[in-house]
């Protein structure tokens, strides 16, 4: 007996989730028969479903047989956001891409005209002096992630991120020019990826790529450090992807 009554409530709670799953594809509220034509459901058994729905306001009854979305799942919605890190959604996706090739991985924000490091993985031989310390800063045109900001703004941002800054020299190779980095950043924004090259610091390149939250806000960077004889920018595949999993890891739908 209590085996056949496990089987029922399951079989509830599916018949629930199709309930769920068709209103959400409907922009307007959904008749009774409609919603029993969808889940193949019979009518009683769609109504009785709905009825304790309504009663814990995950489904809105508008008006006698229809039916919309209700604002309970908004309430859980706004939780479940909340809790969410980048950080700690972000960390196995590195750790499998450090195993991957080998080289460092790290993951960061922007704050103000700066990109700020907040986890990295890496190989405890690693000799790199980039990003010795979670917390390091570095300013966006010098970066691989920070150009990812700057062309995810549009010209007129970065325009006044080079007149805010005067793109300081950090190496040879640092853009100065910004006609140049605009060109970069244009460049950016058609292949989806950004790279350092021997920008921040000589023998050091990068390849990074957007991570971007529920709204298809830009809200992080992945990158990929090695020394420059070591790069691959084949890679750069392999980081956008990963990229891409963190980012519907925190609820983003490209």
């Amino acid at each position: 007996m209590p085996q056949k009554e496990a089987k029922s409530s399951i079989q509830v709670i599916e018949r629930m989730m199709s309930l769920l799953d068709t209103l959400a594809g409907h922009g307007a509220p959904v008749n009774l028969k409609q919603l029993a034509i969808q889940t193949k459901l019979h009518p009683s058994t769609a109504h009785r479903i709905l009825g304790v729905m309504v009663e814990n306001r995950l489904v809105d009854r508008v008006e006698p047989g229809t039916y919309r979305l209700g604002i309970r799942l908004l309430e859980l919605g706004n939780l479940v956001k909340s809790r969410i890190s980048v950080r700690q959604e972000a960390l196995p996706h590195m750790q499998r891409l450090h195993q991957e090739l080998g080289e460092t991985v790290n993951l960061s924000v922007r704050h103000d005209d700066e990109v700020v490091y907040i986890e990295r993985t890496a190989a405890s031989s690693s000799m790199m002096r980039v990003v010795q310390i979670i917390g390091a800063r570095a300013p966006l045109h010098i970066t691989a992630v920070g150009k990812i900001f700057l062309a995810e703004e549009g010209p007129e941002q970065s325009t006044q991120y080079v007149q805010r800054t005067g793109l300081p020299m950090y190496t040879e190779n640092t853009l100065t020019d910004p006609e140049g980095l605009a060109r970069e950043l244009e460049k950016i924004r058609r292949q989806g990826y950004a790279l350092d090259n021997e920008e921040a610091e000589k023998g050091v390149s990068c390849i990074g790529a957007g991570i971007y939250n529920d709204e298809g806000r830009l809200v992080a960077g992945l990158s990929v450090s090695a020394p420059s004889d070591r790069l691959n920018k084949t890679w750069a595949a392999q980081i956008r992807q990963t990229a891409e999993n963190i980012s519907r890891a925190i609820g983003y739908h490209s």
